[in-house]
């Protein structure tokens, strides 16, 4: 028997709205790198992008546990000398809920080339408003 490998070609991409108010980041992150990877569909590949495109609305309601809303932290570097920036979940959850969802789904992603194409897919919006009623997308229910 041989075994199979997804053709670039054959994949059919679906594309997935998520609604995050009331998830917890970590439970959301995990099960959207999962869906972008495309490990739930029967033909994965793993060194094939075989996933589909996921929509996440309502990022500003995102669930943190814990005290992690003043004790986490985003910190960056701007390139220049004592250019280290930070700022905690807290302050950034009011500016730009976006990039909290996607630091986390991006760290659940391969850290090469094939990772920064699936990390294409994922499109995080901070309303319930998003601009890809064209694609049809699928409401998908997150397990648990």
């Amino acid at each position: 028997m041989k075994s199979f490998m997804a053709k670039p070609a054959e994949i059919d991409r679906k594309w997935y709205v998520i609604d995050a108010s009331g998830q917890t980041l970590g439970r959301l992150s995990s099960e959207v790198a999962s869906i972008l990877r495309g490990k739930h569909k029967p033909i994965y590949t793993p060194h094939v992008d075989t996933g589909d495109f996921v929509i996440i609305i309502n990022a500003s309601q995102i669930n943190l546990t814990g005290n992690k809303l003043l004790s986490k932290k985003m910190r960056w570097h701007t390139g220049y000398p004592g250019g280290l920036k930070e700022i905690d979940y807290g302050t950034l959850i009011q500016k730009k809920p976006e990039k909290i969802i996607e630091a986390a789904v991006k760290g659940m992603l391969p850290h090469n080339r094939l990772g920064a194409a699936m990390y294409k897919k994922l499109k995080v919006y901070r309303g319930s408003e998003h601009p890809h009623q064209a694609q049809q997308p699928e409401v998908r229910e997150l397990r648990g």
